[in-house]
């Protein structure tokens, strides 16, 4: 697999969770993160702060820099890209990972709810990439990655959760889009979504339940999974809409997946947004409905 070594990541919401694991297996290789995020002190309710997943970057072997950033604010994504090109001279990798959920029915979902998801999810991912483009465009291998969905359009990923729903997938809108937008210019654009539960805050906080924590995956899942997609050359590996384990098992020969798994002895829980078509790599078993509850 190729080496990050040397290259600059934009992680945005990279304080915890998914985005930290990405910028932790980007530093492995010796690369350099900008940590754009909004949390710059501690919340009792979410573990971390921008400062210490610098420190956590360093510790894995890359060199951060934490950027207090609300991707909804165009002043304050430009200020974060201009202090990420001053101090590494470029930005090859922008990952889109911020994002805001709220799994609630119409009657239920406030307007302001409505409009966070949206300012957060679909137009922060655009306005994120569309900062850091030119930067991308001098890159020798310049790479846009969502943390988004495939455009799988049935109605049960959007019953129950309409406006979840429209925003997520305005970020892989954003992917179809843009990868054939950026293609002349070289620039690849990938999404990628986890097959199954991620063991991260919002499963926590939101979906909630120790039983469906021990049935998820860890954030190093996807983390790997994304630096294989950067990892691709990116004027021929662009537009494709990816799940974890899939592509980890086709393109980076992975067989032995146990080792993501927070308990062996439970089945793995199913996460939203996954086509019915996109089977599990062979020995991986996906829980029954019946058995989430």
């Amino acid at each position: 697999m190729a080496s990050l070594k040397g290259k600059t990541l934009f992680i945005t919401g990279a304080s915890r969770g998914i985005g930290l694991a990405i910028a932790k297996r980007a530093a492995k290789d010796g690369a350099n993160v900008a940590i754009a995020a909004k949390t710059s002190e501690p919340n009792p309710k979410l573990e971390g702060t921008i400062y210490t997943a610098a420190e956590e970057i360093a510790q894995a072997g890359g060199t951060a820099l934490a950027i207090a950033c609300d991707v909804r604010h165009e002043d304050q994504v430009q200020r974060a890209v201009e202090q990420t090109v001053a101090k590494f001279g470029g930005i090859d990798i922008c990952v889109n990972n911020a994002s805001a959920i709220s799994l609630a029915p119409i009657e239920q979902t406030e307007m302001k709810r409505f409009d966070l998801m949206h300012a957060v999810n679909a137009r922060g991912t655009f306005l994120v990439s569309k900062t850091c483009l030119p930067h991308l465009k001098r890159a020798e291998n310049p790479h846009i990655l969502m943390l988004s969905p495939p455009l799988d359009m049935h109605s049960k990923w959007f019953s129950g959760h309409v406006a979840y729903s429209i925003a997520k997938y305005g970020m892989s809108l954003c992917v179809l889009g843009l990868a054939d937008e950026l293609k002349s210019d070289g620039v690849a654009v990938n999404a990628l979504w986890p097959r199954t539960t991620i063991a991260t805050a919002a499963v926590k906080n939101i979906l909630g339940g120790d039983k469906l924590m021990r049935m998820s995956r860890s954030p190093d899942i996807v983390a790997d999974a994304a630096h294989l997609v950067v990892s691709q050359p990116a004027k021929t590996f662009t537009g494709n809409f990816l799940i974890d384990d899939t592509f980890l098992y086709a393109v980076g020969g992975v067989t032995k997946f146990d080792k993501y798994r927070l308990d062996k002895t439970l089945p793995l829980a199913p996460d939203f947004f996954v086509p019915a078509d996109n089977k599990p790599p062979p020995g991986v078993r996906i829980a029954r409905l019946s058995e989430l509850v």
